[in-house]
């Protein structure tokens, strides 16, 4: 087995969660902060951002049998529904005539986590080996010697293999 095939995939868990709900602990673990910070910082109020992130995930667990992987980051689907309950929220809130919050929605926010979704999928359509060097060296934070060692080749290798797939990736931006 290579030391790319070791490696936990996203796609694999979302997979193994869909067969067996009780494996969905592991996506919830991968995401919770990020949701929970997402959902924090629009609603300024610590209760009810606790309740929206529960009844995010509650949501995601309840559709996912219905999720298709697309290269896109699974966070990237939590964050649209964090989005959509926020801005749900801040709705009946002011059909009910509370103040609204001047956080929500941000469409600033939407379009960086669509760049991001965007580069997920271009880093996902590399090499297999490419990807694995840009994964660990960029999301991981490893240095070139720790995946030459992980992947049993020089750091010469490493550091060719890295700058093919930054090439590939700016290419594949500009079009």
């Amino acid at each position: 087995m290579s030391a790319v095939e070791k490696l936990p995939d996203e796609r694999l868990l979302i997979e193994a969660a869909q067969q067996d709900p009780a494996r969905f602990a592991d996506l919830y673990e991968q995401n919770f902060n990020r949701v929970y910070a997402y959902i924090a910082r629009r609603v300024r109020d610590r209760d009810l951002a606790e309740e929206l992130t529960a009844e995010i995930f509650r949501q995601a667990l309840e559709h996912l049998p219905r999720f298709e992987w697309r290269g896109v980051p699974f966070a990237a689907w939590l964050l649209r529904m964090a989005a959509n309950a926020v801005h749900d929220r801040w709705r009946s809130d002011a059909r009910e005539g509370e103040p609204p919050d001047e956080d929500v929605p941000d469409p600033e926010i939407d379009r960086s986590i669509e760049r991001q979704a965007l580069l997920a999928k271009l880093v996902d359509s590399l090499p297999e080996e490419q990807r694995l060097v840009i994964v660990r060296r960029f999301v991981d934070q490893r240095s070139v010697r720790e995946i030459a060692h992980e992947l049993g080749r020089s750091e010469g290798a490493i550091k060719q293999l890295q700058f093919r797939a930054l090439q590939s990736l700016k290419e594949r931006v500009r079009k």
